[in-house]
């Protein structure tokens, strides 16, 4: 589809997805929702294309919220299914077999930190708000943010974060895991961008299946996790990536994978 709110461009295998609503505070209207969706379905089915990073425009944030101007004027039945949207394109992002960094620049807020959340990694600017809170509004997270975050930063840092609809700064954000990093605001995409590449110089193979089993794990009980594992490792010892990494490392030079 033709992108109204979002810039997408690729570079070397990367691309960098832009939220492109900054008089907004690149707040998640049902438009920006749709092209996500569109986009990060258009990345997945796209061999050259092996990573992604997430961020927003401008400085002040990644995504401040949903479009509050749409929530206060929909129907009990319209509110179920924006939610039912929101939670599909966010499981497409979590579930696209290639490594998705989120460049948290300023306010990440309620559906901005929920889409950070379906995001395998974050890097956040030392300027970065994250925080979910729609308690405030006398609501709460429609796309996912219960589950995502008592499942990332545990039950209880979840709750408090939940109910009280307070925002943590970025180091607070790094110190109880709701981050991966803290880079200063310049270098931030330049470091998502490292982070990414960083991955990168692994298997294709291996990273799809890393994250279906870390993904799929977390929803079993140990063992059938541990099976899940096991069956995924034998099938990656079918593949040319893995005969071609195990033989670099052998003949003690860089791997040339090719994702087969």
């Amino acid at each position: 589809m033709e992108y109204k709110n979002l810039l997408v461009e690729t570079r070397d295998g990367v691309s960098v997805v832009t939220i492109n609503r900054p008089e907004k505070l690149n707040a998640l209207d049902d438009r920006t929702v749709e092209e996500l969706d569109a986009a990060f379905a258009a990345l997945g089915g796209d061999a050259s294309v092996r990573g992604v990073i997430l961020t927003g425009a401008g400085e002040k944030a990644f995504v401040a919220g949903a479009d509050i101007g749409e929530l206060a004027r929909q129907s009990p039945v319209e509110g179920k299914e924006r939610s039912i949207r929101g939670q599909r394109m966010l499981d497409r992002i979590e579930k696209l077999g290639k490594p998705v960094v989120a460049a948290v620049g300023g306010f990440a807020l309620g559906g901005g930190c929920e889409l950070a959340l379906a995001c395998h990694v974050r890097v956040a600017s030392e300027n970065a708000k994250l925080g979910t809170p729609e308690a405030k509004l006398g609501i709460m997270c429609g796309y996912a943010g219960t589950q995502r975050l008592s499942r990332l930063v545990g039950k209880g840092r979840a709750l408090e974060l939940l109910l009280t609809g307070e925002m943590v700064d970025a180091q607070e954000a790094f110190r109880i895991g709701l981050v991966n990093k803290v880079v200063p605001r310049p270098r931030l995409l330049e470091e998502s961008e490292a982070l990414v590449r960083k991955m990168l110089a692994n298997g294709p193979v291996s990273l799809r299946f890393i994250i279906e089993a870390v993904n799929s794990g977390l929803e079993m009980p140990l063992a059938e996790g541990q099976y899940l594992e096991a069956t995924l490792f034998g099938l990656i010892c079918t593949t040319e990536d893995m005969k071609e990494g195990t033989k670099a490392f052998l003949e003690k030079r860089p791997p040339k994978f090719q994702g087969k």
